[in-house]
């Protein structure tokens, strides 16, 4: 069972160690200990599942595999953790001779006290700027390097599937290109500055049933390997990711906890991966507690080792003792703890821990939001916000239009730092369990944004009402403000938490896609005094809000960060010109999900039904204060099945401003063996533009983007004709072309590009 990912891969000094290590030392090394919880519980069944001692030199006796979440538990003085932290690392060399390795959670910024907060994946997906993403990634690596942490707990590589899903606010987009290709820039950052990744949650996790956390997943195989699995495989094989966490959910009965078709088929025999696999907080113990396909810890145990979960996070309940005795009865092959150690104990090798000894000393002085943090998280918030609607409101200032004289912001997030942020930041993950601790970095309002970018103006603020609830007795404020002013910003949207802390994040689940509470309500009634009005939606996930969009302006940010208050004051004065783009479509209606644009002809409207999935604002939308056109569109006419072929189009600001266009190529299989999606996008360029500026995008389009798994269950590339366009979003055609792959079918393997070139010529 020492196979070429374990036994061959690890090194001669690897293998010595693990040959002379006891039992126990080599389980000590495949469990992770939560520290410093202090009586927290940040998830459900925390307290429950963690049986393990608080004598930290009792539990590490034999060693220990990970340090879980020293920084990330509650707030702490970084510096003073620092100097606690080599301190244990100093004990643990000396008694054991093998440091702990220290993972953390850093989806949105390093998720520890006063670290800077940048925005949510989703906007990532809506900013379309990969490069920008890389250089988040390592300043978040850089930070995290700087502290002692080794590896960290993202990126989210889940392909949104259903927006009630309370996840969807970590996840990038419903294209599994476009969370592929950011997903993998994130872990280039962040492995670029010596912190191992770790792609979530291996597989299927998006995917469950009515958008329910922890549900079961009813994929087939051909949705799990064209939609749920390419991201991974990207990151994979293109970002040499080094830790993969293994999911909750059962795919089609199955636990992925205990698959071996995809821990080790997969991801292994296929893909090559030769990293570890770390279990999602408790996933092991849930294949005995919620999955009910283990008797007890031990079963448990013996079946997520065989599948090739490597190392049991946060805890040993199930790793250590019940493990072991497992062992010892002869139930569980010692050849398989072997595996998994020789693979943990070679990623400390490469992260240079079994060389550490500490002895240097930690930072005493530590910033965690610095100035260069703040401009990434600024520019990332600025390219994230996408317009939705404009009927000439925006922007508030222009040549010929004098600032308002009187703003009144409106809505229960005007004024809330916590709005801006998702549900892994820290401030709404771990500062919502301690109530009066300052935040600890700047983080200014939408209010206090405006006020800043508009000082001359009068600005009011009120509420109007909560995020949720039905209280409307702020009604009457809200509309008095608003009918006093020139202008009404009302800024709307979600609270991020967790397990029912919240409208948005992990375990809250939506039944509905409605604004939460009376927002929608609130609207109405601020619109009925005739102000013109600015709608700024603080979101984790699309709502459907098709009445919103037909008065006014309206403004989606997904949870932008420390700096998208300023980003959107920006926007709405027009200092900044909006140049996102929608990474999910916006629901019609709850009703209408799951949706997504990825669908065949059968999954569009039709005459044979009632109901019209159409969304809202399709996949890829986003208004901006200039105009693009997108011509000539030209590209090869025959490319072999398994080569790779060109296309151009020219885009041209043909507005009065400089602006930032998305140039978005859009294919669509004429005759397939099975339904081809109606749009899918095979790549997209940011370009940059002053005004009456035009560029030509060239991309290089290897045709596995056109790839998809056929009857046989093989994925191809099948002959053809293939339908080309470029528009300023999935469903509009602005300039067509089109080419045909010759045969045979191309049969795809792991050595085939998967990434759209991109060269920008400016014309």
């Amino acid at each position: 069972m020492t196979d070429r990912t374990a036994s061959a891969a690890a090194s001669d000094r690897v293998r010595a160690m693990v040959a002379r290590m006891t039992l126990e030392q080599k389980l000590a090394q495949i469990v992770g200990y939560w520290l410093d919880q202090g009586g927290e519980v940040v998830a459900p069944m925390q307290g429950e599942m963690s049986g393990v001692p608080e004598d930290l030199a009792a539990i590490t006796r034999h060693g220990i595999g990970h340090f879980t979440r020293v920084y990330g538990t509650r707030p702490v003085d970084a510096a003073e953790r620092a100097r606690w932290l080599w301190t244990e690392q100093r004990r643990l060399v000396a008694e054991t001779g093998i440091p702990a390795l220290v993972h953390e959670e850093c989806l949105t910024g390093l998720a520890a006290w006063r670290a800077a907060t940048f925005p949510t994946p989703l906007a990532w997906g809506a900013s379309f700027d990969p490069g920008l993403v890389e250089e988040m990634g390592s300043a978040i690596g850089g930070s995290m390097r700087e502290l002692g942490i080794h590896q960290g707990l993202a990126p989210v590589l889940d392909v949104v599937r259903d927006p009630r899903w309370g996840r969807v606010d970590e996840c990038i987009a419903e294209d599994p290109y476009v969370v592929g290709t950011l997903g993998t820039a994130y872990v280039r950052g962040l492995q670029g500055a010596g912190v191992h990744a770790t792609l979530k949650h291996f597989a299927g996790y998006s995917a469950s049933r009515a958008g329910r956390n922890h549900a079961p997943v009813s994929a087939g195989p051909r949705e799990m390997a064209d939609v749920l699995l390419p991201p991974f495989e990207m990151a994979v094989l293109d970002g040499g990711v080094r830790s993969v966490m293994q999911a909750y959910v059962d795919v089609d009965g199955v636990p992925m906890a205990s698959s071996e078709e995809y821990l080790t088929g997969i991801l292994r025999d296929r893909w090559g991966f030769d990293g570890t696999v770390v279990a999602d907080y408790f996933g092991v113990a849930f294949l005995h507690v919620m999955h009910k396909v283990a008797a007890d810890l031990g079963e448990a145990a013996g079946l997520a080792l065989a599948a090739g979960v490597d190392i049991e996070l946060p805890t040993g309940d199930a790793y250590l003792e019940p493990l072991a005795a497992r062992v010892r009865d002869g139930l569980v092959d010692e050849a398989l703890v072997d595996r998994a150690v020789l693979r943990a104990l070679r990623q400390k090798e490469e992260l240079g821990l079994l060389d550490e000894t500490f002895d240097d000393e930690p930072p005493a002085v530590v910033d965690l939001d610095p100035p260069g943090h703040r401009a990434i998280a600024r520019r990332l918030a600025e390219e994230s916000v996408v317009l939705l609607a404009n009927d000439g409101v925006l922007p508030l200032v222009a040549p010929g239009r004098p600032a308002p004289a009187r703003v009144a912001v409106v809505g229960p997030n005007a004024d809330r730092a916590e709005a801006l942020m998702g549900c892994y930041s820290f401030a709404n993950h771990v500062l919502a369990h301690h109530p009066g601790t300052e935040l600890g970095f700047e983080i200014p309002t939408v209010a206090e944004a405006l006020r800043s970018e508009l000082p001359d103006a009068e600005i009011t603020v009120s509420a109007g009402c909560d995020v949720d609830g039905d209280d409307r007795s702020g009604f009457a404020a809200a509309v008095e403000d608003a009918a006093a002013a020139d202008v009404a910003v009302l800024v709307l949207g979600d609270q991020a938490g967790l397990f029912g802390r919240g409208t948005v994040g992990e375990g809250n689940d939506a039944e509905s896609l409605e604004l939460p509470g009376v927002q929608a309500d609130l609207v109405e009634a601020v619109r009925a005094t005739g102000t013109p009005t600015v709608v700024v939606l603080l979101t984790g996930r699309p709502y459907a809000v098709g009445p919103v969009l037909e008065d006014g302006a309206v403004l989606q940010a997904f949870f932008p960060g420390e700096e998208g208050g300023t980003a959107l004051a920006g926007i709405i004065t027009g200092r900044v010109c909006p140049s996102g783009r929608l990474p999910v479509s916006l629901p019609r209606s709850g009703g209408a999900q799951p949706y997504s644009y990825l669908h065949p002809t059968l999954g569009g409207p039709s005459e044979v039904t009632s109901t019209d999935s159409t969304p809202a604002r399709p996949f890829g939308f986003g208004l901006s204060y200039t105009r693009f056109e997108r011509t000539g569109l030209v590209a090869d006419a025959r490319v072999a099945s398994g080569g790779t072929f060109a296309a151009s189009v020219r885009v041209t600001n043909t507005g009065d401003r400089a602006g930032t266009d998305v140039v978005q190529l859009y294919a669509h299989d004429v005759v397939g063996s099975i339904p081809r999606p109606v749009a899918l996008l095979l790549g997209y360029a940011r370009v940059d533009l002053a005004a009456g500026e035009s560029a030509v995008v060239h991309l290089e389009v290897p045709t596995t983007r056109l790839a998809f798994t056929d009857r046989s269950m093989v994925r191809v590339v099948e002959p053809g004709e293939v339908e080309l366009w470029v528009g300023p979003d999935c469903a509009t055609r602005e300039s067509e072309a089109s080419i045909v792959v010759d045969g045979p079918a191309h049969a795809v393997t792991v050595d085939d590009p998967r990434v759209v070139g991109v060269r920008v010529e400016r014309a």
